[in-house]
């Protein structure tokens, strides 16, 4: 692990990141979290990727604008690297060193899911970069919304939708398959959700899930 992760455990806030396909809520679910916390007396730093930064943004717009349909998958993934890197050096590690509570929307494991397994780069070759553009850095808890597809999609007919949206079913049909095969291995890090549940009822599940992390930024839950 390179120098970007090391904080001493005393001081160290919580890195707490989201994780789901299309459609799956996550960012519903955030919003939600950081208004629970934030009426407990604990006000997180919400973050997205890519983007949370004024560099991450200028890549964000890069990379889901409709007139980069002819984004090379190689090129996507550096792009998404470049941003995650900015925002952990920028933003998540010093927050984390200030020992305060970080709330990600996608982090290192959405590269696994959509360019190693969306675009068929491997899960080994996104490792390395994600381990590069990290520094090694990783989430204390990943809460991962699991929707398929189909479900996903018919709920961006109420949103709008960007280049990764409107890509192909059988593109977001991989995706999913590396969040299953992600949920299936990474446990205790990545808490499951079963996005097809009231929103409500999901906000529970990750507060329930929250107080088994025993950590002072949470003794109020």
């Amino acid at each position: 692990m390179s120098q970007a992760g090391h904080i001493a455990p005393a001081h160290r806030g919580l890195l707490i990141t989201f994780e789901g396909p299309e459609g799956s809520g996550k960012t519903t679910l955030i919003e939600a979290l950081a208004e629970f916390l934030g009426r407990r007396g604990c006000e997180p730093l919400v973050l997205r990727e890519p983007g949370g930064t004024g560099i991450g943004e200028r890549i964000r717009s890069v990379l889901l604008d409709m007139s980069s349909r002819g984004m090379c998958a190689e090129t996507e993934l550096l792009l998404m690297e470049a941003s995650r890197a900015q925002l952990v050096r920028e933003k998540i590690l010093p927050a984390l060193a200030a020992g305060l509570l970080v709330l990600c929307d996608r982090y290192a494991d959405a590269s696994v899911a959509y360019q190693g397994y969306g675009r068929g780069l491997g899960e080994k070759t996104v490792a390395q970069f994600n381990d590069f553009a990290t520094g090694g850095l990783a989430p204390d808890l990943t809460f991962l919304c699991l929707l398929p597809p189909a479900q996903g999609h018919a709920r961006l007919q109420d949103r709008p939708t960007d280049r990764l949206d409107r890509e192909t079913l059988a593109f977001h049909e991989r995706v999913y398959a590396g969040y299953l095969a992600l949920a299936a291995r990474a446990e205790p890090r990545v808490a499951v959700l079963d996005a097809a549940a009231p929103p409500a009822v999901v906000l529970a599940a990750a507060v329930e899930r929250l107080k088994r992390l025993e950590h002072g930024l949470l003794k109020f839950l």
